[in-house]
């Protein structure tokens, strides 16, 4: 079998990508071991931020990264026997997090950013995805005045910089919008432009659906088969060898998997996270997306049920599950919102790909021809998917991007 163009990896960057391709007229291959979107995008919080221009930087105060070191929190945990494996990556993404460093990280980082809804919005239509989204924002929502002021003069910075809009709540219009949180917060802040996802593994399979009406096949494989051959590239699949001019890898954390053996040492590292689908007690609804800004963990409200979501635990990708954060982030979810029983068998987890610099890799290989590297977008694969997308299948087509690339450009690293 051949195709112009491989796409190894059937998440949301994988699946964006390949419809991208064959709306300009390719024929596309997509590979994976498992089906479309059941790994790393099958878990996340389900949001598209739009107010999402700054990544989620290292701690930089000292009092700061001592509370994290107890290993006690919900928003970050990690495995003492990983750490020599990673210190290198934690090093390098807590020099980086430096706050004049952090602010032209994300002015390189907004513009893809700034595209996520509008690109969304242009597949959501075309895959008649509408059902699956809400456009009203999120919410934060604070225990404190103290963390509510800074959060709001940081809003108000985001809004003179980049245009942003929020809006801010008191206890009483708070507890209007979420009747059935409890009366421990003092306040609020709802993100204007962001969109949630009711579903976001259904999501991705809409989009899988679109490329599959437009000529796309999806295929069963191994991704660390691909080799090169001849003038292009060839993966080993259930259906046996697929051959084509360019190969994409959108792997997500399983990227090195592929790029190593072909020689690239990109220092990418892991924040795993968990979640848990829950019932409401006594015909409680949550209305809208909301977070314990000083916990750390999400409540939203999807189609499975009142999904709670963890921050990042730092271990290696294939680690067994731990989900200590997810019984303490429980633990405390349940003081606030009335929650019944558990929905699902076991805690999900999943991977995300974390570069040092908080950018993802989006470009050409150095070293070889049609090769191409879309992996490495950490908290936002969600938002960034379409956006991404559309991209590689640019430059891929031999287009002019729709906008500059330069700054997740491969060979950024020294590779």
């Amino acid at each position: 079998m051949s195709a112009d163009v491989i796409v190894l990896g059937a998440g949301i960057i994988g699946v964006s990508t390949a419809v991208h391709l064959v709306k300009r007229g390719k024929s596309v291959v997509l590979v994976d071991r498992r089906g479309p979107g059941e790994e790393t995008s099958y878990g996340n919080a389900g949001l598209i931020q739009r107010e999402g221009v700054v990544p989620y930087g290292f701690p930089q105060q000292l009092g700061m990264i001592l509370r994290y070191s107890l290993n006690n929190r919900i928003d970050a945990h990690y495995h003492l026997g990983a750490l020599p494996s990673v210190a290198r990556f934690l090093a390098t993404y807590w020099w980086n997090s430096n706050v004049s460093r952090h602010q032209v990280i994300a002015r390189a980082y907004a513009p893809l950013i700034e595209h996520s809804i509008s690109e969304h919005d242009s597949l959501i239509q075309e895959a008649g995805a509408s059902h699956l989204i809400r456009k009203d924002g999120w919410t934060e929502a604070f225990r404190t005045k103290a963390k509510q002021d800074a959060e709001v003069k940081e809003a108000e910075r985001l809004k003179r910089e980049y245009g942003l809009n929020f809006i801010v709540h008191d206890a009483r219009s708070l507890a209007d919008k979420e009747p059935h949180l409890s009366s421990d917060f003092v306040g609020g802040l709802s993100w204007v432009e962001p969109w949630s996802v009711l579903d976001p593994h259904a999501l991705t399979l809409a989009y899988v659906k679109l490329f599959e009406s437009l000529g796309g096949r999806f295929i069963h494989g191994d991704a660390t088969s691909l080799r090169q051959k001849g003038s292009g590239w060839e993966v080993m699949t259930e259906e046996g060898a697929v051959t084509g001019k360019d190969a994409v890898i959108a792997l997500g954390p399983w990227s090195d998997t592929v790029t190593k053996p072909l020689g690239y040492r990109f220092l990418v590292g892991v924040k795993r996270g968990y979640h848990m689908h829950y019932a409401p007690r006594d015909n409680a609804v949550l209305n809208g997306w909301t977070m314990d800004a000083e916990r750390g963990y999400f409540l939203a409200p999807m189609s499975q049920g009142i999904r709670l979501t963890t921050g990042a635990e730092f271990a290696t990708r294939d680690a067994p599950k731990t989900p200590v954060q997810l019984e303490r982030a429980e633990a405390v979810a349940r003081t606030v919102f009335p929650l019944a029983e558990r929905l699902d068998k076991e805690p999900w987890m999943g991977a995300r790909p974390c570069t040092p610099d908080m950018m993802p890799v989006i470009g050409k290989a150095p070293r070889h021809n049609g090769l191409w590297f879309a992996f490495g977008h950490s908290h936002h694969g969600l938002t960034l998917g379409p956006v991404t997308g559309r991209v590689i299948a640019e430059s891929i087509c031999g287009e002019k991007p729709f906008m500059d690339i330069t700054p997740y450009r491969p060979d950024r690293f020294s590779i």
